[in-house]
């Protein structure tokens, strides 16, 4: 994170910190997968699991830092902070954090002892497969309609996106449970309630929907706001009418 602070800071964009904290994630997943102690089949699906998950969401945000200018919820948070680096550095550092504190629900399911392929193995494999599949379409579907240069200022109904807010953070949250599922019988099983604990609170509360939306309101003003009142904010639902 040190080296990746240092690369954004000389190119001007602190997007690079979320590419690199998703492909951080990835090889944390790989290296609990090869190193715990736990039986080959739970560590083979953490290793996998983790990393395919990372992986996707890495290249995804680094296709968006390549071709887009800097998210506006980081060019506020520049001027905020009077674009200090050292402020910068330790957000950075920080994220660092937040890898070593997402590796416990893969530690946790890499621990289980037993290679049984049981209803729960075969519930965390569904339940990756979900939210994978619901996190890269709902990141399809946005860039597919921020890339018409027609919806631009618009905000983006399509879709996921006309039943939640932020689905994209909805099943990156439900990834999480695959490990609590994975973790049923390991020694550390309360240690995965982590994943889908902390993460909540953080997209709920902390860095995810607050952020966003408050760059989304001062971006887009009264249309979000109607969007705001029409659609829930995570869990998707049926949107109101009017």
């Amino acid at each position: 994170m040190a080296i990746v602070w240092a690369i954004s800071m000389r190119v001007g964009n602190v997007g690079y910190v979320d590419v690199a904290w998703a492909g951080l994630m990835a090889v944390a997943a790989l290296l609990v997968g090869a190193l715990a102690e736990g039986a080959e089949m739970p560590r083979g699906l953490v290793a996998l699991f983790g990393s395919l998950w990372g992986t996707r969401l890495c290249l995804h945000l680094l296709r968006r830092v390549l071709h887009e200018p800097e998210d506006g919820r980081y060019q506020a948070l520049r001027a905020s902070w009077q674009g200090s680096r050292g402020k910068f550095f330790v957000f950075f550092q920080m994220q660092a954090v937040v890898v070593a504190l997402f590796c416990l629900p893969f530690i946790a399911a890499a621990s289980r002892h037993d290679n049984a392929f049981c209803t729960w193995t075969l519930a965390a494999i569904a339940v990756w497969l979900l939210s994978i599949g619901g996190e890269s379409l709902a990141d399809w579907q946005l860039a597919r309609f921020r890339g018409d240069a027609g919806n631009r200022s618009q905000v983006c109904r399509v879709g996921l996106w006309s039943w939640s807010r932020h689905p994209n953070y909805f099943f990156e949250w439900l990834h999480w449970f695959a490990y609590v599922l994975l973790a049923v019988g390991s020694q550390f099983f309360w240690l995965s309630l982590v994943g889908p604990v902390v993460m909540f609170a953080f997209l709920y509360r902390v860095s995810g929907i607050p952020w966003t939306e408050a760059q989304s309101l001062r971006s887009r003003g009264d249309q979000y706001r109607n969007y705001q009142r029409q659609v829930s904010a995570f869990f998707p639902w049926p949107p109101k009418r009017g």
